[in-house]
């Protein structure tokens, strides 16, 4: 394996990762709940994180502070004196002071109105405590938890990290380590590019589609603020940025969220890197997820709709196009697509087939278009005996998978038939004839059963040349001297191969109908074998 020469810079984190307590859960802590906390200004910015919390009774205490503390205070030395406490919430408010917290009582036997206007001007949080309450106590048990929160956010930092580098050295898919990522997030991830097309996803299914139904809002505001769980970290490095993932509808707190997608950001730019990926090769795994569940049929054309749309295949009042091609690489066929500027994804199936699902507008004349991606198809690849596969189209989205299946089987039957040549570019189940319905129904039991019954007393035998032979002559319209001369034999030797045919299977070849049942057998046999 060879990786660049070139250092890997993860991408810095916008925000700290640390979690913290908010105010407004700090205040339902049961010990401060006991001193009857009740919030006088400042009430929209209650969510607030409390990095730490500060005792200090010093009118210029803001100059002590660095950011996200909670103050607490008596107000001894801000008492009857008006200038000093406004000054005092000013200067809180000039240090990012999370909140002031007053304990009455003391200097103040109810809530100074200063203060309290000077707090609503600046947006800081104020509370007043109405009982005589230690603030040792609520310092020791704020201090606890962001102790305890910022160990448990380093320990499953390093959880993930370990988790997700295992699996990029054991050489995992990038769906593998998705669902690493949102086993631990408990919410949808998906990955997307710049254009904000889904590239993957992980989680619950049934979560993840629903993520998708409203993927084009959802991307419409990607570029917006983090709320309510939709958590964002960009893919990218050494100044280059190429997608982001997304944690989804995540029920904990922002800051665990934002660090479980930033651990998930370096893990896939490194698992880019080090297998020699490209966020376009994400794109073709997506699209051939894609392709292969609309072929196999497991999973219902309807539930696959919004992966679809997700991943940029227009599908709303649109004819769809299955195609087949074989012997060509989905990045030829994608770069035609391109050319003719046709809405398309195309993916790698298997044994050399490459699908194409064409969206085209409903005026569009489907027909020529295809004919036209065949004509370029051979162009682009200077293969003039390029065959490309059809079915019909499809205008509706649920009707996709038998038109893809029926592509692929016309593909197969061209890759059997001796008569390739003599076929159009654009070759439909109608150019196939016998051949393609018998490889539509080759998994029919009774076609099965009529195969074997047909060819029984070869196939007992095991005699592969015989095979070869009545192979031979049927499809050479029972041409004794063309078979005689593929195979290398003298003619009498051929009559007695044929005549040794003849009795084993109980047929008369030189009888139409019965040649033409061993035939369609013959046919049959070598579909189920395929």
């Amino acid at each position: 394996m060879t990786i660049a020469s070139e250092p890997w810079e993860p991408l810095e984190p916008s925000e700290p990762l640390e979690p913290a307590l908010s105010v407004r859960q700090v205040l339902t802590l049961e010990r401060v709940l006991a001193g009857e906390p009740e919030v006088v200004a400042g009430a929209g910015q209650l969510d607030r994180p409390v990095r730490w919390v500060h005792v200090a009774e010093a009118p210029d205490v803001g100059v002590m502070l660095s950011g996200g503390e909670m103050v607490l205070t008596t107000g001894v030395l801000l008492a009857g004196d008006e200038d000093k406490q406004a000054e005092y919430i000013r200067s809180l408010h000039r240090a990012e002071a999370a909140a002031v917290v007053l304990g009455l009582g003391r200097a103040f036997p109810a809530p100074p109105e200063v203060m309290r206007r000077a707090a609503e001007r600046c947006g800081l949080p104020m509370v007043v405590l109405h009982r005589p309450f230690p603030f040792a106590e609520l310092t020791e048990e704020v201090q606890s938890r962001l102790v305890r929160r910022k160990f448990a956010a380093v320990s499953l930092s390093e959880a993930v990290r370990t988790a997700l580098t295992g699996l990029i050295t054991a050489g995992a898919p990038l769906q593998r380590l998705l669902d690493e990522v949102a086993s631990h997030s408990a919410c949808p991830v998906v990955v997307t590019n710049l254009a904000h097309r889904v590239l993957a996803t992980a989680g619950e299914r049934s979560a993840v589609d629903d993520v998708l139904r409203d993927w084009e809002r959802i991307a419409r505001q990607a570029g917006g603020s983090e709320g309510d769980g939709w958590i964002r970290a960009e893919l990218g490095g050494r100044g280059e940025r190429w997608g982001q993932i997304m944690l989804c509808g995540h029920r904990g707190d922002t800051a665990t969220g934002r660090l479980l997608a930033e651990r998930a950001a370096e893990a896939l730019v490194l698992h880019r890197m080090l297998g020699g990926n490209s966020a376009h090769s994400w794109e073709e795994q997506s699209a051939q997820s894609l392709l292969t569940d609309l072929v196999s049929g497991v999973v219902p054309a309807r539930q696959l709709l919004p992966r679809a749309r997700a991943a940029g295949l227009p599908v709303n009042r649109r004819t769809f196009v299955p195609l087949v091609v074989r012997d060509c690489e989905p990045t030829q066929l994608e770069r035609v697509l391109r050319m003719l500027g046709l809405p398309g994804i195309a993916a790698e199936l298997a044994d050399g087939a490459t699908a194409v699902l064409l969206s085209l507008a409903r005026d569009q004349d489907a027909a020529v278009l295809a004919a036209n991606f065949a004509a370029r198809v051979r162009s682009e690849t200077g293969a003039e005996q390029t065959v490309v596969a059809a079915a019909d189209a499809r205008c509706g989205w649920d009707d996709v998978p038998a038109g893809l299946r029926e592509a692929q089987h016309v593909a197969e039957a061209v890759a059997d038939s001796s008569a390739a040549l003599d076929l159009p570019a654009v070759v439909r189940l109608k150019d196939v004839h016998l051949r393609g319905l018998i490889r539509l129904l080759r998994d029919d039991p009774q076609v099965q059963s009529f195969a074997e019954r047909e060819l029984d007393g070869l196939l007992c035998a095991a005699d592969n040349d015989m095979l070869a032979v009545l192979r031979t002559y049927l499809a050479t319209g029972r041409n004794k001297s063309r078979t005689a001369q593929l195979h290398h034999v003298s003619r009498p030797a051929l009559y007695r191969r044929l005549e040794a045919i003849q009795t084993r299977l109980g047929v008369d070849l030189d009888d139409f109908e019965q040649a033409a049942s061993v035939h369609i057998a013959l046919l049959a046999h070598d579909a189920q074998q395929a």
